[in-house]
């Protein structure tokens, strides 16, 4: 992942622009720090750029994370997740060892 570009935009422009303000952090790898009144008030970052440099994951943990929010797997509820749990244990018992 490149080194994040970072860039200044005061709150009411980050509010007024703020899909295109997303679509820029997402896309081209940015962080803007947001000001009120000429002060700092909060930064925006990627959920990528958050995982691989702030919460220090390891990087094939922030890549698995990445790939599964990429392939809509981090939309599949508990329900589901426990019935192909299900599922599997009930295929392996199924199989002669």
């Amino acid at each position: 992942m490149p080194t994040p570009m970072t860039k200044l935009i005061d709150a009411l422009s980050a509010r007024t622009h703020f899909g295109e303000v997303m679509t820029e952090v997402e896309n081209n790898n940015s962080r803007y720090v947001v000001s009120r009144r000429g002060k700092p008030k909060m930064v925006l970052l990627s959920v990528d750029d958050y995982l691989q440099n702030i919460l220090k994951k390891p990087a094939i943990m922030a890549e698995i994370q990445s790939q599964a929010v990429r392939g809509g797997l981090d939309t599949i509820s508990e329900d589901e997740i426990e019935a192909e749990i299900v599922a599997f244990r009930q295929g392996q018992g199924q199989k002669k060892l």
